[in-house]
């Protein structure tokens, strides 16, 4: 089966879901004109299509290996990366001061969901990069600046993002690399590192790490962290890679998916580095990076689910048991709910991004706390549904579905790490009942408030879709302003579905919005009705099980649980 890149959904969702158009009246992004994002997401998609899905079968069956202390890339990977390179895409939404194109956020969201959806390993190299690009953009002296961002945006070199030590995972603060002043302004970095994604790379020239360590006489935890960066060749006088740093690739983790992407164990043996932002001030960095880098996750799951869909809609159309099977009522049901939720969580994504432009472009602060609102949403709700999407992808092909030839179990595979990193699921829903809302709900009670409005202005053509969203979004109303009154145990324990009612509740209204567009009786409204009627009523359920608060859970002693 052939993947083809959702270009027509992405642009519906630009043109009638999500709107585009405010962000391109902006004095910022004035270029995102709708020729300009027409041509982005055709030659972005015709990329994915005919350069980069290729790729992503021959970097499952053939990993990236590491022989003798070089890194070798799946076959085909360096040809296509190359390509990625060369049309610019890396630099997409980076500043034009520094040869990006400086186009809105949303719309590398966009390309992210293609590529994604083309091949989740390869992506995640410039997803990285485009990470660390914003990071400097934001945090890093002028020298910096000029040396590094260049080349990344070209993607002349690549960039990765390094935390993760043995014993401090989510908990950063635990983390023991050691950073030491020189006498020349830079720093000698020690200490090993676990789970860096392309750590290492033979697509690139130089390979840049922003490395996480803690300066002798450092605070503990978290407010003790600096940030460095860490370039695996040292450039000469000339800005080009010069002798090697002391930092080398120990091993490769074997995993259960994205083969074709190296995940490294790193060491650092007084490797040379450059302090990125103050001291003491490593996480407002790196968290910059972070917040980028989640969104992107929500639209790999995205991107992954996609591609799943299509290839579980080619083998029911072609798939015989007493009828073609796509006749059959359960793969129908099974099919329909894949593309309902695809494209509720698109759109989730695609709203947090235009969010994100915005609030860079007007300075509005109601646009900022939309897209922090929003990101921990799109990231939870895009891998969460991909992992189902892919799931149900297999069972569509029955047993050949558990075969690895058909590649519909790599789908299930690849997509299952994106729950996990850049922050767990759990981590995005407790950012969300906590930090999210230290405003008293304000944001979000903003956003429910336009859900109910749209609703109530729809309610004459879409009678029942439109009372059955307006409805929701007063029960996630009223459960917001009883979690708002609650102790954070209570919430942290009712975090997970409160995030998972949120986007159902989020993908009704885009789904509305959507059958407006096209009327009732369109497929863009048989959509919606699946999804509103079917898909969306599980808010409620999960907002009965947020409200059970952490009582309950830890009436069950952990000997209880070991009974």
């Amino acid at each position: 089966m052939t993947y083809r890149a959702p270009v027509s959904d992405i642009r519906f969702i630009f043109d009638h879901v999500v709107p585009l158009a405010p962000v391109a009246e902006t004095e910022l992004f004035s270029e995102a004109t709708p020729d300009m994002i027409e041509a982005i997401l055709t030659e972005g998609g015709k990329l994915c299509d005919e350069v980069i899905a290729p790729t992503n079968r021959a970097g499952d069956l053939t990993p990236s290996v590491l022989e003798n202390g070089v890194l070798r890339s799946a076959p085909g990977f360096k040809e296509a990366f190359g390509a990625l390179a060369e049309g610019g895409w890396v630099g997409i939404a980076a500043s034009p001061e520094f040869g990006g194109m400086g186009l809105p956020q949303a719309l590398n969201v966009g390309f992210n969901d293609m590529l994604s959806g083309a091949n989740l390993a390869l992506q995640l190299c410039p997803l990285l990069t485009q990470g660390q690009i914003e990071a400097l953009e934001h945090h890093a002296s002028g020298a910096i600046k000029a040396l590094y961002l260049p080349k990344l945006i070209s993607g002349e070199w690549s960039g990765t993002m390094n935390l993760t030590e043995p014993q401090a995972g989510s908990d950063v603060g635990a983390l023991r690399t050691k950073a030491t002043p020189n006498d020349d302004g830079t720093y000698a970095i020690t200490g090993q590192k676990i789970y860096i994604t392309w750590g290492d790379s033979d697509m690139v020239e130089n390979v840049c790490h922003l490395v996480l360590a803690r300066l002798p006489d450092a605070a503990p935890g978290t407010k003790g962290i600096s940030l460095f960066m860490v370039p695996k060749f040292l450039p000469d006088e000339s800005g080009k890679p010069g002798v090697a740093n002391a930092l080398k690739v120990v091993s490769l983790e074997h995993k259960l998916g994205i083969h074709g992407s190296p995940t490294c164990v790193m060491s650092y043996e007084g490797a040379t580095g450059w302090l990125v932002g103050g001291e003491n001030k490593g996480m407002a960095a790196m968290f910059t990076m972070m917040n980028n880098a989640r969104l992107n996750v929500g639209a790999q799951g995205i991107g992954v689910a996609e591609a799943a869909y299509q290839q579980a809609l080619s083998y029911a159309r072609d798939r015989v048991q007493f009828a073609p099977i796509i006749e059959h009522a359960d793969v129908r049901r099974m099919l329909a709910e894949m593309k309902a939720e695809i494209f509720a969580a698109r759109a989730i994504a695609l709203a947090c991004g235009v969010a994100i432009d915005l609030g860079r472009a007007t300075g509005k602060e109601s646009w900022s706390a939309r897209a922090a609102l929003l990101t921990p949403i799109a990231k939870a709700y895009g891998t969460d549904m991909g992992i189902r999407v892919a799931s149900t992808g297999v069972q569509i092909h029955g047993g050949m579905g558990y075969v690895e030839e058909t590649g519909a179990a790599q789908f299930l595979r690849d997509v299952r790490i994106t729950t996990i990193y850049e922050g767990t699921n759990g981590i995005q829903a407790m950012d969300l009942v906590g930090r999210k809302m230290m405003d008293d709900g304000a944001a979000a009670f903003r956003l429910l408030q336009e859900i109910e409005d749209e609703a109530q202005a729809a309610r004459g053509d879409f009678p029942v879709l439109a009372e059955d969203v307006w409805h929701a979004a007063e029960a996630l109303r009223e459960h917001t302003e009883w979690m708002i009154g609650q102790g954070m145990q209570d919430r942290f324990a009712g975090a997970v579905p409160y995030l998972d009612a949120f986007a159902r509740v989020l993908g009704g209204h885009f789904h509305l919005r959507a059958a407006k567009a096209c009327g009732r009786d369109s497929p863009r409204g048989h959509l919606a009705a699946v999804y509103i009627r079917r898909l969306m009523p599980l808010y409620a359920a999960a907002l009965a099980e947020a409200k059970e608060g952490a009582e309950g859970l830890y009436a069950l002693s952990v000997e209880d649980l070991e009974a």
